[in-house]
């Protein structure tokens, strides 16, 4: 408002500055040619309408977010899959789903080359590096650092997925859903390592210090980073 008014007042000056010294200078020639007359109505409105073009507000606004609101992010369904390998006969795939970032995610396997009608370990561990085998995945992914459990605990580790079941050829299929395990945020399991163990997880209950970190699961015969899937 201040600057329109500031340029209003200054179109008036020139106005003025252009119309008094004309009409004036016209009344002066009057007296020696007749001919020649004042400014006319038609050009004054010509002048003014002119000038009011120029200091009229545009006919837009432009436009300023407004930073208290946020516009929704949508996120597609996110999908990814381990690859199972390692110096074992144990291969296979896991393979997971997440809808949004506080939707469960959903948890499939299909592993062959296992032990026959047995219960076998399998959790998410913290790192992406397989270098030297399976062993330089690390610990279970645990960032909230809680002590070992079962997958329905409160008090777990992200990368708790318990055990799947064998049938009498040593393949498991099967699928579960789970809360913690995420693939958007900043606690995505993406880019970890899936491990499948030698032994069956004690769930944090085999009443020893071992338990509550790892379960008892054993040695880790196959494994495969969890990336994003196709």
């Amino acid at each position: 408002m201040r600057i329109e008014l500031l340029i209003h007042v200054h179109f008036s000056v020139i106005l003025c500055f252009f119309y008094v010294p004309l009409a004036y200078r016209s009344t002066q020639s009057r007296q020696h040619h007749p001919l020649i007359i004042l400014p006319s109505s038609r050009l004054h409105r010509a002048l003014l309408f002119f000038f009011s073009r120029l200091t009229s507000p545009p006919d837009f606004q432009l436009y300023t977010p407004n930073p208290n609101h946020h516009q929704p992010i949508t996120v597609k369904m996110v999908k990814a899959v381990a690859v199972i390998r390692g110096d074992s006969k144990v291969s296979g795939t896991v393979t997971f789903e997440q809808a949004d970032e506080s939707a469960p995610t959903t948890i499939s396997w299909n592993i062959t080359g296992h032990d026959a009608n047995a219960e076998r370990g399998f959790h998410v561990h913290q790192f992406g590096d397989n270098t030297n085998g399976c062993t330089s995945a690390g610990p279970h992914f645990n960032p909230f650092g809680k002590t070992h459990g079962a997958p329905e605990d409160e008090e777990r580790h992200v990368g708790d997925l318990g055990n799947f079941k064998t049938d009498a050829q040593g393949n498991a299929v099967g699928s579960k859903q789970d809360k913690l395990v995420k693939l958007i945020g900043a606690e995505s399991v993406l880019g970890r390592t899936l491990v499948v163990h030698a032994g069956t997880d004690d769930l944090g209950k085999g009443g020893n210090e071992e338990s509550k970190k790892t379960g008892n699961a054993g040695p880790r015969p196959a494994c495969g980073v969890i990336g994003i899937a196709a």
